[in-house]
């Protein structure tokens, strides 16, 4: 991995008079993610979620599991990198992670553990009083899941009512001095609203905004005869302008690389990062990709992190093939194209691999 952690571009917008800084944050070694589901189940049915409950089970951690689960994955012994747990981010997700009651007691704890930040992923509906139970000292940000600007957008891809209920939680959070950020997860039903997302995320309080690709796993790979996936030439002609236009709202905005010139190194986060992906019954993966099959590098057993045997996810993480990742020409092989020859016209970057936009 090159030293420099991170390119940047700066732009200045003529019309706002601001710099626009455009930075690709680089995999690094000395500090990881811990993606915690800590219930599969959800009071919504949206058209893209990526929880399989075949796989990833249907259980409900309680809270001391939480608590030996956070306590697990903050000793430096856990993993290869892992100096300390201030280099550990933890997100809270299920299903709907606030319909656990012991998400309070979660976050307190993964507080107390010295973690470097905590984010809870939410629909909006925050259940069981969340607000109440916890403190803005004590998250960094309730992260709220809005897949369009408008109800007529929002609510087929998520549920009905859900557009209403999500602004709602984010206006009571904000209001409360929570930081919130905002997860819009773009996909054919929904690029053609992705640009009338900035002004209404400002308008709201909203910080912080993450534009995700469509993954194609979970409910939408069961969805036949539908293409969800957008083509390189709508991605780059929608999302790193809209990114700009909320920078120069004065958002911080974050999206995947997704594609990239046969001509740039590939890397892979499985090899060069830690990210663990950690299911309610025990699976623990390091690539999100892989989580609708039992490809899972590790499982927790007894308290303790175990490394599966081979065949896992971290075997295929060492092929070298011209299309970049691949975990995406396995699973995801509609977002690459080809030429006459055969040969691909570009890689597939790491889906950990993303795009910071901000303005100043």
């Amino acid at each position: 991995m090159s030293n420099t952690l991170w390119k940047r571009i700066n732009m200045k917008n003529k019309s706002t008079d601001k710099t626009i800084k455009k930075r690709t944050v680089q995999f690094r070694p000395d500090s990881r993610n811990l993606f915690f589901h800590i219930l599969t189940a959800c009071n919504l049915k949206c058209a893209h979620c990526y929880i399989n409950q075949e796989q990833h089970g249907t259980r409900t951690l309680d809270e001391d599991t939480i608590k030996k689960w956070l306590r697990l994955f903050s000793s430096s012994t856990t993993s290869r990198a892992i100096k300390a747990v201030e280099d550990t981010n933890v997100i809270f997700l299920g299903g709907e992670p606030t319909l656990n009651p012991a998400l309070a007691e979660g976050i307190k704890e993964a507080r107390r553990l010295g973690y470097a930040s905590v984010t809870v992923d939410t629909n909006g509906y925050l259940f069981n009083d969340i607000l109440e139970k916890v403190t803005p000292e004590e998250v960094d940000y309730f992260s709220f899941s809005l897949d369009g600007s408008s109800p007529e957008v929002n609510d087929p891809i998520r549920g009905k009512g859900s557009f209403d209920a999500c602004t709602a939680g984010i206006r009571q959070a904000v209001e409360l001095g929570f930081t919130v950020s905002s997860i819009f997860t773009a996909s054919t039903e929904n690029i053609h609203d992705l640009p009338n997302m900035p002004e209404l995320l400002k308008g709201l309080g909203v910080s912080r905004f993450f534009i995700q690709v469509i993954g194609i796993r979970g409910n939408s790979a069961k969805k036949e005869g539908t293409t969800l996936q957008l083509t390189k030439q709508v991605w780059e002609s929608v999302v790193p302008e809209t990114a700009q236009r909320a920078a120069e709202l004065g958002l911080i905005c974050h999206y995947p690389t997704v594609f990239l010139s046969k001509e740039t190194l590939f890397e892979c986060a499985g090899l060069v990062a830690e990210n663990y992906f950690v299911f309610p019954n025990g699976r623990v993966y390091t690539c999100p990709l892989c989580e609708d099959y039992p490809l899972h590098s590790y499982e927790i057993k007894d308290n303790k992190l175990v490394r599966r045997p081979p065949l896992t996810e971290m075997e295929l993480f060492n092929l070298k093939i011209p299309e970049g990742c691949v975990m995406n020409k396995l699973l995801h092989p509609g977002n690459l194209s080809y030429d006459s020859n055969g040969e691909p016209l570009y890689k597939i970057a790491c889906c950990m691999l993303k795009e910071e936009i901000t303005a100043n």
